[in-house]
This record gives structure tokens, sequence and C-alpha cells, in this order.
């Protein structure tokens, strides 16, 4: 038995996931997620905001000492969107080997390309899946980037790529009021059906006949349609949203203050304001699919890229 961990630090959230490898499988032993807005104003600077890197420091020290207590002997942390686009990237990488290297000398955060963080997250999201239902689409919406990638139950990959959309990304850019107004949410779903109709040009997304929802905005869709009073991932994980009351409740959460979401006790405090600008790229996402196929339904995944990652390092361990 090895015990490993993994550590996604997107956009938005930074999460870790920490399992044990017996043969060949994966028992988990503790999964937990802060919000540090790392890609806060990158958007519009190029920069990360130093603020942001400290406020990563402090959670990504805390799940340092988490790994240590639980006695972790190989990490894997990945980062996406917010820093592949950032020029003092380095400065966050330095931040990351200082912490990591108390675990794995030699470890650091990876910048991984769009088109592995979506393998990643295929692999993970489709662990609990029924084989039957493929080809799956999964459509992880992050922070800064949304990841699109369509492949079969035996990990034949038919096509993926990464849109720069995402629900920080839509709000600092365009949905700046609160709530956004008519018009902004007009720019915004031209904006998006800009970046989808990519998609569709490079994915075969008209293959797939299932359609996987991971990460927050569509995991806290699920809650709230639910009607769930707490935060239950059990519950969350699996459940099925069909989109013509998915659009009822997406219309809703974009006439809604920031502050109104976030009394709902499923909304976690660093997502309710940028769940408008979510909620709008799940609209065009629906539009999409609809265009091009008959499905009319997500299915919502708890496992995502955190679950890839882990099932690689087993792999090496393996071997």
């Amino acid at each position: 038995m090895t015990r490993v961990a993994a550590v996604d630090c997107g956009t938005n959230s930074i999460r870790l996931l920490i399992c044990d490898i017996v043969g060949e499988a994966t028992r988990e032993i503790t999964r937990t997620m802060e919000i540090v807005r790392l890609g806060q104003g990158v958007d519009a600077t190029g920069e990360l905001d130093p603020v942001a890197i400290e406020r990563t420091r402090a959670a990504l020290s805390r799940f340092v000492e988490i790994m240590e207590f639980e006695e972790v002997k190989a990490v894997r942390m990945v980062a996406t969107s917010a820093t592949r686009d950032a020029s003092n990237r380095d400065d966050f990488f330095r931040m990351t080997a200082e912490l990591l290297g108390r675990i794995t000398p030699g470890a650091q955060a990876e910048v991984i390309s769009g088109e592995e963080e979506a393998a990643l997250s295929f692999r993970g999201a489709i662990t609990d899946l029924n084989p039957s239902d493929d080809p799956f689409c999964v459509i992880d919406l992050g922070g800064g980037s949304t990841e699109f990638i369509v492949g079969t139950a035996d990990g034949e990959i038919l096509g993926a790529h990464s849109a720069q959309m995402g629900c920080v990304r839509v709000t600092e850019r365009i949905m700046r009021s609160d709530p956004p107004t008519d018009t902004e949410t007009e720019i915004a779903m031209e904006y998006i059906g800009e970046r989808l109709a990519d998609v569709v040009k490079i994915v075969p997304v008209d293959k797939a006949r299932t359609f996987v929802g991971v990460a927050g905005t569509f995991t806290t869709l699920s809650a709230l349609a639910q009607g769930l009073e707490t935060y239950d991932p059990r519950e969350i994980h699996g459940s099925v949203l069909n989109f013509s009351a998915l659009r009822v409740l997406t219309a809703e959460i974009r006439r809604q203050s920031a502050e109104t979401r976030g009394l709902n006790p499923v909304v976690h405090p660093g997502r309710a304001d940028v769940l408008g600008g979510g909620s709008a790229v799940v609209d065009g996402i629906m539009d999409m699919i609809a265009a091009q196929t008959s499905v009319d339904s997500f299915v919502i995944s708890e496992k995502d890229i955190l679950d890839g990652i882990v099932a690689g390092l087993g792999d090496r361990l393996r071997a």
C-alpha cells in the first residue's frame, strides 16, 4: 500500500485528494477544497495578484500539513488556467516547490496543457459511469477555462479542447454588475457562443451519448436543483439534471445578487459571486448540445481531475 496525494489549483479553487493505492484498487482517505481565487484579475492584468498567491500559499500549507499527518509518500500538483496566463507565474511555482518539497523532494506544481487537463478530468469523471452509456463527453467547467473531452469507456480519446471561458473569466470580463444586467448576459452569451463554435469544430460532440458535468458550478447547480439543505457529495454524484428544469434554475440564479445566492447553505461563499457567470456558461453548453445531439440532460460527477491524477500516480507505482 502507498498513500498518495493529488492537488489541483485552478483559477477559483485549490483542492486536495489523498488516496491509498492498494494493488489495482484505490481507496479514498480525504478530499477537501478551499476557494483562493488565484486567478482574480489575471484576465485584465496578465499577472497573478500577490495577495492571491499568498491566499494560495496559506491553503497549500494547510494541505501539506494534512499530507504530513496522513504520511503521504508521493504527491502531484497541477496548475491550470490562471497560471498558464500569468507573466509572474514563477513566483507561484517557487512557493509550491518550497511547500511540496516537504512531501517529495523536487516536487512542485506543474502547468499542464488544456488537453492534458481534459484527459485527466475524463479519466476521473467516468470512473463510476456505466460503460454502455459511452461515448462520454466530460465537461470540466472551471474558473478560467472549460475543458471538453469526448472518449469511450475503454479510454480512447476521440477529441479534446480547452475553451477560454469559465465562471470567473466571464464574471470579471463581462458580467460585472450584481446581479448581472440583461445586456451583460446577452454579451456574455455571445462570447460563450463564439468559444463553443470552436469546440464543435475540434471535438466530436455529436458522437457523445452521455454528457458529464464536473467541478463546482455543475455540482452546486445539482445541489440547488435537488433542494439539498447541506452540500452532500453522495446525493450529487451521479445525479441527473434535465435541461428544461436547469434553464429555469440558471435564469433564477442570474436574477439574484451574490449575497442572496450566498444565503443558500449549499453555495460556497467563495462561489456565490461567480455562479451567475457559471450559469451563463452552462446555458451556452446546453444550447450547443441541443444543436448537435438529441441529449437533454447532464450526469453530474463529483469525481474529476483529482481522481485522474491519483489514477496516474497508481500507474507509475505499479510500473
